[in-house]
């Protein structure tokens, strides 16, 4: 055995170096407990995992999880994307209960969205969960950006920094660390970057004064963790996407901007790098340009995906292709995060609400971003079509959203039916009766179909109710117009509320 400097043997160095390529990944997996291969991976160097809405049955079952993680090791980072709104894990099944950023950028008061989120994390801090995927400091300029929409606070650069910092405060406030995504700016997109790599063509002084401006806000406010973007922006680098740019992960964020905390990359199955570079490839250009954790696990959700990561980063390392101090420094910001965790979750005493919240904040939230146009009267025995698009992989389709339940719930012979994509005004007329109408639409601007339907509709019954769930952006049309701006539970209570006049 060969003997290296200070008395650290070669095989001590390799144990480093395999226990470093470990803790820089933040890997999923399948089912409501830990499988056998996850704790074997924690006990030998793994310090992070993700958890996703196929980990989630209830508060108590993902306290159990978090607590059989722990048992192997005591700071481990479990992460979750717990956006609320639109996006939700904690309450995949049944929507959450609280607005997304949409609505509290409408409401427009940030010492609620600090009260929010520190809510928010109270609830993840009491399950165990102690790093949030969130918030999402992209300003929705594109009003077609078929990703971001109501999980920004808005279009409004200045509006959108001072919720971020906002956010940023009340979650970190409930000892859960904040991850601020997705940098350098999502917002200005075309095309999901689950599917294929977006670009973002605008020029250098636009970047800085629209799309860094709620980043640098959130790095002031001490956000622990910022998240990538995999968007090639060619103002400030050409050839590579932020994830894997050491002029944007580098260069901008911690040169420039000064951000000293974790470097957390989106998820690298996603297509935009898993597409053009592939998982391997990808981690290793991520941790070389700066990144500090790989987040895999949406898709793959295994031991060997682990194994191959792990062992990508260690070959990179013997080949020259990854400096080593660079890997053990990403693993040293991994380890100082999990530190701080534990530190500030004994500091948060999360087992009881914090001053200034309360369980009812959610729904009192939703109330006040609602937008009403019109007469609102109530109604009896209405039938509630939701015109339903595609939704996007970040929000999935198993959690249900809408009003119908919860006009159900409100006013007796409520019936309803969901019409898919590219569903006509006739067929919602034939299936409707005479019965009123609310017809509950999510992001009408961006779908001809719907917005074809709509105006039918509204023609052929002037008294129908338009309930608008996405970003409001198309002209208010029927007898009363709600814009909810989010889709969660809690929206669509608060506008079933109005619409029944309770």
């Amino acid at each position: 055995m060969t003997l290296l400097a200070h008395g650290v043997t070669a095989s001590d160095a390799n144990d480093d170096l395999t226990r470093d390529a470990l803790a820089v990944l933040q890997p999923g997996f399948e089912g409501t407990t830990a499988p056998v291969w996850l704790l074997r991976q924690v006990r030998e160097g793994l310090t992070a995992v993700g958890l996703f809405g196929r980990n989630i049955a209830s508060p108590e079952q993902l306290a159990a999880l978090t607590a059989q993680l722990r048992a192997e090791r005591e700071d481990i980072l479990v992460a979750i994307d717990e956006e609320g709104g639109d996006v939700t894990r904690l309450e995949v099944r049944g929507g959450s209960s609280f607005p997304g950023n949409l609505a509290l950028g409408a409401v427009d008061d940030t010492g609620l969205t600090r009260d929010v989120a520190r809510e928010l994390g109270r609830r993840l801090a009491e399950c165990g969960v102690n790093l949030n995927w969130a918030p999402s400091a992209d300003v929705n300029s594109n009003p077609d950006n078929p990703v971001i929409g109501v999980r920004s606070f808005g279009a409004d650069t200045r509006l959108a920094a001072r919720h971020t910092a906002a956010y940023v405060e009340g979650l970190q406030a409930a000892g859960v660390a904040a991850c601020t995504k997705h940098f350098p700016g999502h917002g200005d997109t075309n095309v999901d970057s689950h599917h294929a790599l977006p670009r973002i063509d605008a020029d250098l002084d636009t970047l800085v004064a629209r799309e860094l401006v709620p980043f640098k806000a959130a790095v002031a406010a001490g956000t622990k963790a910022v998240m990538s973007a995999h968007i090639l922006v060619p103002a400030l680098d050409p050839t590579r996407p932020a994830t894997l740019s050491p002029q944007i992960l580098t260069g901008l964020l911690r040169k420039e901007l000064g951000y000293e905390g974790l470097i957390v990359t989106d998820g690298m199955e996603m297509n935009a790098i898993a597409g053009t570079y592939g998982i391997e490839r990808g981690s290793v250009l991520a941790i070389a340009a700066g990144a500090d954790a790989i987040c895999v696990g949406g898709g793959l959700a295994d031991e060997a995906t682990v194994l191959r990561l792990r062992d990508a980063l260690v070959a990179a390392v013997r080949e020259g292709a990854l400096p080593q101090e660079r890997l053990a420094d990403a693993a040293a910001r991994v380890r100082a995060l999990a530190s701080w965790t534990r530190q500030a979750r004994a500091a948060a005493a999360p087992g009881a609400p914090q001053e200034g919240s309360a369980p009812g904040i959610g729904l009192a939230a939703a109330r006040r971003a609602l937008v009403m146009t019109g007469t609102a009267a109530p109604v009896s025995a209405p039938y509630v079509a939701t015109l339903a698009p595609v939704a996007n992989i970040a929000v999935g389709d198993e959690t249900p959203w809408g009003v119908a339940a919860e006009l159900a719930a409100l006013v007796p012979g409520t019936a309803s039916g969901v019409f898919p994509e590219g569903a006509t005004a006739a067929e919602v007329l034939a299936a409707a009766g005479e019965r009123t109408i609310v017809l509950v639409v999510r992001d009408e601007h961006r779908h001809p179909w719907m917005a074809a339907a709509v105006e039918a509709l509204v023609e052929a019954r002037p008294e129908t109710v338009v309930v608008e769930m996405g970003v409001p952006r198309a002209e208010p049309r029927g007898a009363l117009h709600i814009a909810t701006h989010g889709a969660s539970r809690v929206c669509g209570r608060a506008a079933a509320e109005l619409i029944a006049g309770v």
